[in-house]
């Protein structure tokens, strides 16, 4: 993916290495207590004392740790120039329907994070949280990507923000409230049916934005598509169910199955237009 030249977002929180804000079991007195055993018992407090803050107050963050090697470093840039390059793309979007577009944030975070969706850690995997409009990723979930499900490479560590950004995309159409209207008043067979529908826009979006960032930047290089197309399908809920329990249970699908994914994505790189994905007239997702 030739993206080196593109414009950097301004809208990157950068929170690696900072440990997620946690509340102090029993309040300060108690964390101090904790400590005071600790010490006791031949341990180091200090971990505990800078959790409860200064004189066993509210709970920080830690100091963040900026020593990242320059392959982190060069990753951080990377997503930098794709939030870049989806903002350029849904603004337009948003202009042609006499709508304005609203940037999303994006944090960069390790192992654990608290958002407005509540408290994550990385094994979540990337999501987007409607109340903040934020997406939160763990950068090392590009090499699980790589090494558990054989989908490297550039263009396919796109495609997982582009989904994501989709869903902001959806947040601000009104299709994710509607979603959770109608969701609310499922049984859970159904509710998963409506979830396959939204992730499969969220993936025909990301489509979508390739589309016009190759039309307009010229941004891919040989092999980019097949590596996006080879991430969607790894992550099918029909492959990463038979991975982890050897079968596969279709009313439990809640993001589409590889072909589905695959197909949706293709859908939005084919047109590049916003009215072909709206999985939710398809008669069949």
């Amino acid at each position: 993916m030739r993206w080196r030249d593109l414009r950097r977002s301004d809208n990157v929180e950068d929170r690696r290495g900072m440990r997620a804000p946690t509340l102090a079991i029993g309040g300060g007195l108690g964390v101090l207590v904790i400590a005071l055993i600790v010490w006791l018992l031949g341990g180091d407090p200090t971990p505990l004392l800078q959790q409860a803050g200064p004189m066993g107050g509210p709970p920080s963050a830690s100091v963040p740790n900026t020593e990242f090697t320059a392959e982190e470093n060069e990753l951080a840039d990377f997503v930098s120039a794709v939030l870049a390059e989806t903002e350029d793309v849904w603004k337009a979007q948003f202009q042609a329907m006499g709508k304005t577009y609203q940037e999303p944030k994006l944090v960069l975070f390790t192992d654990a994070v608290q958002s407005a969706c509540g408290f994550a850690q990385a094994a979540m995997g990337p999501f987007y949280c409607p109340p903040d409009a934020k997406v939160y990723i763990d950068l090392s979930f590009y090499q699980e990507l790589k090494d558990r499900h054989g989908a490297g490479g550039d263009f396919a560590e796109a495609y997982v923000i582009t989904h994501e950004v989709g869903h902001h995309v959806q947040n601000l159409l009104g299709i994710a409230d509607e979603v959770r209207r109608q969701s609310a008043r499922m049984d859970e067979r159904e509710a998963n049916s409506l979830s396959v529908r939204q992730e499969l826009q969220a993936d025909c979006f990301a489509g979508l934005w390739a589309n016009q960032a190759q039309r307009h930047r010229q941004i891919l290089e040989a092999g980019d598509l097949e590596e996006a197309l080879n991430a969607a399908g790894a992550i099918g809920d029909d492959r990463l169910q038979k991975e982890a329990t050897g079968r596969v249970v279709p009313d439990a699908f809640t993001h589409g199955t590889s072909e589905q994914r695959v197909r949706w994505f293709s859908q939005g790189f084919r047109t590049g237009e916003l009215r072909q994905c709206d999985t939710f007239a398809a008669g069949a997702p």
